[in-house]
């Protein structure tokens, strides 16, 4: 095994993207694997490599890491973005689930039926606004961080979620003036922006193309 950080997924975001945010934040330089066949998937299962038969799978350390928030608690850890003690790490992990929760509502837009997907736009929309931002707005409000004083993980996840939800609501976050300037103090971070530059391995916002590749891969029967 590499002793090098290796990504397997697909050549695109899904719940690998915020695994790829927290290693560049970090510094931390990854491979990636981009699975296009079947035959690259079955040879993963047949080697042993996925242990719930699922992707993402990330080498790291001798080890292969399955189940993505598994694999954030251990890159987190080992690049000290889980705060100072078990008090800060629960607070770092409530935003960041609450983030992975919001995430999710546009992740799965790609799966559902052309007449599904505004409702669902809807929905994330005011849940965005009403539920979510919110709470941080509120936690960033007079703060640097959401959590104590230095970079965590739940910052880069908001970061992510931020600049996702912007993707689809241009102006959702005018009547969030702290989580504006959230986002260009992140931006002013090099590690960042390095990764916010063309050409980085931050992927774009799936298309017909990712849709059809993961689909094949795993042969998903979508409604």
């Amino acid at each position: 095994m590499s002793e090098k950080v290796v990504l397997y997924y697909f050549n695109g975001r899904g719940v690998m993207e915020s695994i790829r945010w927290l290693l560049a934040a970090a510094g931390v330089q990854f491979e990636e694997v981009l699975l296009t066949k079947r035959e690259q998937f079955e040879k993963l299962l047949n080697d042993g490599a996925l242990m719930f038969q699922q992707l993402p799978l990330v080498e790291i350390d001798g080890m292969q890491l399955v189940q993505s928030k598994a694999i954030m608690n251990y890159i987190a850890g080992k690049y000290n973005l889980n705060g100072s003690g078990l008090k800060e790490r629960a607070m770092i992990e409530m935003y960041s689930e609450g983030l992975r929760d919001l995430m999710e509502m546009i992740m799965i837009l790609p799966f559902k039926k052309t007449d599904e997907k505004e409702t669902q736009l809807g929905v994330t929309q005011e849940k965005a606004k009403s539920r979510y931002f919110p709470v941080y707005e509120k936690a960033l409000s007079g703060s640097q961080y959401l959590v104590g004083s230095q970079l965590s993980r739940a910052d880069v996840h908001l970061m992510e979620a931020t600049l996702m939800l912007e993707e689809k609501f241009p102006t959702i976050l005018s009547t969030f003036p702290s989580l504006k300037a959230f986002q260009d103090r992140m931006r002013s971070l090099p590690t960042i922006n390095k990764f916010l530059q063309p050409g980085s391995q931050r992927k774009p916002q799936p298309d017909d193309a990712y849709l059809k590749n993961v689909t094949e891969v795993l042969k998903l029967q979508l409604s």
